[in-house]
């Protein structure tokens, strides 16, 4: 295993210049620090965190990982982690990945080069054994996302139980024609794979069929509830309920419904997914999923910090309680 001696050997530098290096000392000239992270490269060489944190030069910083912050729900998830990360004497960072792996991947390189301690993954868009090498440099927890063979900490929701229970609420209404909106229909693991169960589920109690043409895959915002409506209209036999993945798809399925003379819930009835505050602005007030979203933050943190104080991971899947809050679109 090459040490820092060794960097200091390959890169001509003295042991001091390089540890002023990889401890991001301001005052190194551009041609040494190139220097230094090319014989770092070259020899494999990666800090030892343990080490550093004995030095004091961990930076005290959590990276969070979010697919889109202008999502109202994932703004209030970073709010509650950076909450509870500032209590305890740590800053965030947050990374958006807008769903792409390469950027995922990035970011990832920025647990591996030791510029965070940890990391809170809210999405996951590689596959597990290509974000498992990352946990040897740093700790990872996934929050919200999970992926159920990854050997990390996980907290979760029921999210079959939600989809179930909302399901089960429009069956209950009478409604026997009901669409789903997905993030993935063919996802192999996670979220939207029990997600699809739990509609499948109740469904399947209820006796009732799945019309795939009332299905609507990878949709997650406004926009994308209005042009979901918009295919709707445009079906001689349409579905008089669904059941959306966010609040803001059924946002912009009601707003879309509105335009074109569809009562809620006269003629469609909507559920979302989150309770955020959109939920409670528009008219009618949205039936939704709530998730405890402070809970969320606080647990993550809390796990990992559990994790980069202890010398093994420490692998617990916390699982929260949903809830189904009843309003005016159903």
């Amino acid at each position: 295993m090459p040490t820092i001696s060794d960097v200091a050997k390959l890169s001509g530098l003295s042991k001091a210049t390089v540890s002023r290096v990889i401890n991001n000392h301001p005052y190194i000239a551009k041609e040494k620090r190139e220097r230094v992270e090319q014989a770092m490269k070259e020899l494999g060489y990666v800090p030892n965190p343990s080490a550093r944190r004995l030095r004091g030069s961990l930076t005290n910083t959590i990276g969070v990982i979010v697919p889109r912050i202008v999502n109202p729900f994932f703004s209030y998830l970073v709010h509650s982690i950076e909450q509870s990360a500032y209590k305890n004497n740590y800053q965030v960072l947050m990374f958006q990945s807008n769903e792409k792996k390469d950027k995922e991947l990035y970011f990832l390189n920025l647990l591996k080069n030791r510029q965070v301690d940890g990391l809170i993954m809210t999405s996951i868009e590689n596959d597990w054994d290509v974000i498992q090498p990352y946990t040897e440099f740093g700790p990872i927890v996934l929050c919200n996302e999970y992926l159920t063979h990854s050997k990390a900490p996980i907290v979760r929701l029921d999210q079959a139980k939600a989809a179930y229970i909302g399901t089960k609420h429009l069956i209950d209404k009478g409604h026997t024609k009901i669409g789903y909106c997905t993030g993935g229909l063919f996802a192999e693991d996670g979220k939207d794979k029990d997600r699809n169960h739990g509609y499948q589920q109740a469904l399947s109690e209820a006796g009732l069929s799945i019309h795939t043409n009332w299905i609507f895959i990878n949709k997650h915002t406004i926009d994308d509830g209005k042009k979901v409506m918009r295919q709707m209209l445009a079906m001689d036999d349409r579905p008089t309920a669904i059941f959306t993945g966010s609040d803001e798809i059924a946002a912009g399925v009601i707003m879309e419904a509105k335009e074109n003379g569809v009562r809620v819930p006269e003629d469609l009835a909507v559920i979302g997914f989150d309770d955020q505050p959109v939920a409670e602005i528009i008219e009618p007030k949205l039936t939704t999923i709530r998730q405890p979203v402070d809970e969320l933050g606080e647990k993550s943190v809390e796990q990992l910090i559990a994790s980069m104080n202890s010398k093994e991971t420490v692998l617990k899947n916390i699982e929260l309680p949903v809830e189904l809050l009843v309003r005016k679109s159903t």
